[in-house]
Parts: C-alpha cells; structure tokens; sequence
C-alpha cells in the first residue's frame, strides 16, 4: 500500500502520565504509531498543556511498514523531555505520510488498576 492507512495528522486530547506505581504492571503512557507506507514517516511531537507553553521538539521516526510504540516515561522516546506526572496535557502527531495512532495508558494507583487504548482523532 504506497500511501497507507490512516491520516497525517492526529490529536490525542487527554493525556495524563501516571506514577510507575508498586504493582507488577508498571504505570505508563504510550503512543503505538502503525507505518503501512512505502515511506518512512517523520513525526512531529507537539504537547500542549493547561498553564505552560506547548512543548514542540519531539521527533520520531517509524520505517516503512512497521511499528513502534513510544513511552511518555522514557526521555529518549520525548527526545529529552520529561513529560510531568498527573498533569494533564493533549498531544497533536503531524506525519510526512498516512500513520494510524493509537495511545495507552495503564494506571495502578489503586487495587484495580485502569488501562485503555484508544484512537487519536484524526483529521
């Protein structure tokens, strides 16, 4: 497929990272990003928060026909930055090619612990 499914352009608007927690399921956030072009996508990374200033020099990168999943815990994945825990934010992808995005979060800070997946909204 030379163009892929999905679109180039993804919000997700309610983001929330979660403390890793005690429990054998760590605490996280994640971004699955689905590339089924001919072409390696270039992603762009803007976060946008309730009181400060978007942060916008994220970068990722996933080759043609594969997948990949970013973690908003891990700084390598946020080219530096490190994404604050319970503060709400949303985040936009902007893509050189048609992605699919799909994003995670496992929270256990209580006995019964919360996780969902959800698609972004695409435009």
């Amino acid at each position: 497929m030379a163009d892929g499914a999905g679109k180039k352009i993804w919000i997700i608007p309610d983001c929330e990272l979660p403390h890793e927690g005690n429990g054998v399921l760590k605490g996280h956030e994640s971004v699955i990003v689905v590339n089924d072009s001919d072409s390696d996508a270039e992603i762009t990374v803007k976060l946008f928060f309730t009181n400060d200033k978007p942060f916008e020099n994220i970068k990722w990168n996933v080759k043609a026909n594969r997948v990949r999943c970013f973690r908003m815990n891990n700084t390598d994945d946020m080219c530096g930055f490190k994404v604050p825990f319970d503060t709400q934010y949303a985040m936009k992808l902007e893509s050189n090619c048609n992605i699919v995005v799909q994003y995670g979060r496992l929270d256990n800070r209580q006995t019964n612990l919360a996780y969902y997946t959800t698609l972004g909204f695409y435009q």
